[in-house]
């Protein structure tokens, strides 16, 4: 009899990471472990170990890497002006806000702001950036910075959500008269 082919690796991966999310957003990072997983998956930790032989912090630096892809799906699937792409960035950091926190609250090994840093991490810049084209780079950054301040505050319940629409309108204002008296 010949031996079981190995599972596609890269099928096992989104498998666990998707399970690492669940887990993530009902019960938060700190429910997530390896032997959480396993058993949520039925399987055994080395399967898990197999998929992702530096462990639990490769397994949420694949979550922020997903997050990225799908930060920067959202933010090009809408017009490219400030009010838009700002909106887009918003809901999706209060769709997935255990997501968001693997993105930039939880500790990584991605390089960011360097340029250098994984192609999904790069693209969510280009979407922001591409927001206010006419800005450099720094510009791009204060408004992502402004953007992340606002999503963490929202997602922690520091302010209040009955101003959120509000304070997306007072921002995106900010940044298009800014634009305008650059120009």
């Amino acid at each position: 009899m010949a031996p079981r082919p190995a599972p596609d690796l890269d099928l096992r991966r989104d498998r666990i990471t998707g399970a690492a999310r669940r887990v993530a957003e009902a019960e938060g990072w700190e429910a997530v472990t390896m032997r959480r997983l396993a058993a949520e998956l039925g399987v055994t930790q080395p399967v898990l170990y197999s998929a992702f032989p530096a462990g639990r912090q490769a397994l949420l630096d694949a979550v922020a890497l997903a997050g990225f892809s799908a930060i920067a799906d959202a933010l090009e699937a809408v017009e490219a002006e400030p009010r838009a792409r700002m909106r887009a960035y918003l809901d999706f950091a209060r769709s997935n806000p255990r997501v968001y926190d693997a993105m930039f609250s939880m500790p990584t090994g991605m390089a960011f702001g360097t340029g250098d840093g994984p192609e999904p991490l790069r693209r969510a810049f280009a979407a922001v950036q591409a927001a206010v084209a006419d800005r450099d780079e720094v510009e791009a950054e204060v408004v992502w910075a402004t953007l992340h301040g606002l999503a963490a505050l929202e997602i922690s319940r520091r302010l209040p959500a009955v101003r959120a629409e509000a304070r997306l309108e007072r921002a995106g204002t900010m940044i298009t008269e800014r634009r305008s008296t650059a120009t």
